[in-house]
């Protein structure tokens, strides 16, 4: 395998070379109210984040003159130290992430359906979630792509799509299964895995979680890069909560079109959800983007995600994916009821590679 070009900051995060970004933000000292309304609160975090992104810079300077000896890697590792070891800001910048998702579920926005009821009083949307999360498992994931593994992957439950040929339908389709999630106890386990051999914590369709999935994080005790695995169909509201959070997206990019996304993934509005989002994830963490080839779908998907991929965010890692197999309810969709041929393999990255895709994984 031909080492990631563009994950720079993942690898040395994961080396203990550089602080995660939600440790950089645990570090941003802000002041608010619980009481004040969400507007406000959001007005605060747009202030606030500008700070945030004063001290990453800042770091990120700092760690580019270690460069300039031989011993980077130690230089690197001690500085990382230390600035872990500064103590957290009371309230800090995650505190009010926390807050603000919180405040969310009144009025669920979330993800791209913008549902609007309320999960905290027990409504359920889309996803079919109240304001409960489970996880279905968790453990040290050895199939996940190369840099990423071993991978501390945590399944939760539920899903804001409904892909009619889901590998993992028995999860994504009974939102109420597996395990109810304990924060803070879910976080010293995360330390453990991290102690055991873990390159990160990848959390898996964590959309309808994101209120969840941040407590977890504040919790955390370890330096070590957060993943967000999912199908990049957030709200802008929590793409902007998202920054200072997430180290890399590690993101499905299904369709090209919005019928096939319809037809497909009852969803509605998938590109102009979708793109914007893996935009702001390009401008503010590492993108590891995953495209999965669907039978039959190379020139209405496959092409134009190539072509989007490398005019609007080329400097990311691209996962050009041949696993697809007839799952759920494929056989329901004749052109889906079949494995791809080696030729649609072959056109695939032919696809790719004429678009000008840089750092391409098969």
């Amino acid at each position: 395998m031909v080492a990631p070009k563009y994950l720079k900051r993942y690898f040395k995060v994961q080396k203990d070379e550089m602080p995660a970004h939600f440790k950089i933000t645990e570090k941003v000292p802000v002041s608010f109210d619980p009481d004040m309304q969400l507007e406000e609160l959001r007005r605060i975090h747009g202030k606030e984040i500008e700070e945030y992104r004063k001290l990453r810079e800042n770091l990120e300077v700092e760690a580019a003159e270690a460069l300039a000896y031989k011993d980077t890697a130690d230089r690197l590792t001690l500085f990382t130290q230390s600035f872990l070891e500064l103590p957290k800001a009371n309230p800090s910048l995650l505190d009010l992430k926390v807050e603000i998702v919180d405040r969310m579920l009144e009025k669920c926005h979330c993800c791209g359906w913008r549902c609007e009821i309320n999960r905290e009083a027990g409504e359920k949307g889309f996803c079919r979630l109240t304001d409960l999360s489970n996880y279905a498992s968790e453990f040290l994931h050895m199939g996940e792509e190369p840099e990423l593994v071993p991978s501390h992957t945590i399944f939760f439950t539920g899903c804001t799509f409904a892909c009619v040929y889901c590998q993992n339908w028995d999860i994504s389709t009974c939102p109420e299964a597996g395990t109810r999630i304990e924060p803070r106890k879910l976080a010293k386990l995360i330390d453990l895995r991290r102690m055991h051999g873990a390159r990160n914590v990848n959390f898996v369709t964590p959309t309808p979680h994101a209120h969840t999935v941040l407590k977890i994080i504040r919790e955390i005790s370890v330096n070590t890069p957060v993943v967000w695995n999912s199908n990049m169909y957030h709200s802008q509201e929590i793409a902007e909560i998202l920054e200072g959070v997430v180290d890399v997206y590690l993101g499905d990019f299904k369709y090209g079109n919005d019928v096939c996304a319809w037809k497909y993934s009852k969803i509605k509005n998938y590109l102009e959800v979708v793109q914007p989002n893996f935009e702001f994830a390009y401008k503010t963490a590492e993108v590891l983007l995953r495209h999965l080839v669907l039978p039959g779908h190379l020139e209405c998907c496959t092409k134009p995600i190539a072509e989007w991929v490398a005019k609007n965010i080329p400097q990311i890692r691209f996962n050009l994916m041949f696993q697809y197999r007839p799952c759920y309810r494929a056989m329901e969709y004749p052109e889906l009821g079949r494995h791809l041929t080696p030729e649609e393999e072959a056109r695939a990255i032919e696809i790719v590679r004429e678009a000008g895709i840089e750092d391409l994984l098969i």
